[in-house]
């Protein structure tokens, strides 16, 4: 857990990170000890306020983010979704059911697909596939939010739109008072990156996503997937952007999955989620 203040500001910020297995199969044997992936929730928070931004996939950990904001002690106004991966909204019925004065939003965009992603037909046959017996009960998607910003004890929270990153119609949030950005999964932080829902034509708007977010000048930027030790440097956002080119480069001068595997690994041989990769480089060579 990280902790960090705003001066006189009056914001404040702390980070939560529960990890689970890697569950994509068939993975070249070597990195079994690698094959665990974390995600990360943040608060932020005045005297009396606070926001959450995303929650957890498993219903166990959203019983544990539930206590951990409980402990917070804090009036929990907004539950902000940055996009509509169900690691990082599937416990968000949960949070609603004990915190029932939180508002919970995201952009339009994200809500729609929040609502494909909860519907019973797919959560049987790819989610609960995944994480049999694992998940909530109940799923809830967010409100869609007008505009691009909300307020927190007086201080804006703005809603940046970066379009394309791990999947479609992702966002960022920036808190310009105390510089930081939470960057949702735009940023990778010692994790492979899922570049299994990109393509040709998408990966380099994840680049201009990053570019994006660096324009912004944070002093601090979380990202939605980083080893649970790992900083949150703004060096996160150009190592995520060199890991992208990388796999552009090398997907055009290898033939087979196997190969790019084993080419990224070559330069990313600590990174935790093989799984990740692994699942990339066959959607790289069969697109």
């Amino acid at each position: 857990m990280t902790d960090t203040n705003g001066g006189s500001r009056r914001l404040w910020w702390k980070t939560l990170i529960k990890t689970r297995p890697g569950v994509t199969q068939g993975i070249p044997a070597g990195k079994e000890a690698l094959s665990w992936v974390a995600n990360t929730v943040t608060l932020i928070y005045g005297e009396r306020d606070a926001c959450l931004v995303d929650t957890f996939l498993t219903a166990a950990h959203a019983r544990e983010l539930v206590e951990w904001v409980a402990a917070c002690e804090k009036n929990l106004t907004t539950i902000y979704i940055t996009h509509a991966h169900g690691d990082h909204f599937f416990g968000l019925q949960t949070l609603l059911e004990r915190f029932p004065k939180a508002r919970a939003i995201a952009t339009p965009d994200v809500v729609r697909i929040m609502k494909q992603q909860i519907s019973p037909e797919y959560v049987q046959s790819f989610w609960e596939k995944r994480f049999p017996g694992q998940l909530p009960d109940k799923f809830a998607a967010a409100e869609a939010m007008e505009g691009n910003q909300f307020e927190l004890q007086g201080h804006k929270l703005v809603v940046v739109d970066i379009g394309h990153t791990d999947t479609d119609n992702t966002t960022c949030l920036h808190v310009p008072s105390i510089s930081l950005v939470v960057a949702g999964d735009a940023v990778y932080n010692g994790i492979h990156l899922y570049l299994a829902e990109s393509s040709r034509r998408t990966r380099p708007e994840w680049l201009g996503a990053l570019d994006k977010i660096a324009a912004l000048r944070p002093l601090k930027v979380i990202a939605g997937h980083k080893v649970p030790d790992g900083d949150d440097d703004p060096k996160h956002i150009e190592e995520t952007h060199k890991y992208i080119q990388d796999f552009i480069g090398l997907n055009e001068v290898t033939r087979t999955a196997r190969e790019l595997y084993d080419r990224m690994l070559e330069h990313y041989p600590n990174r935790l989620n093989p799984g990740a990769l692994w699942a990339s480089a066959h959607t790289a060579k069969s697109s």
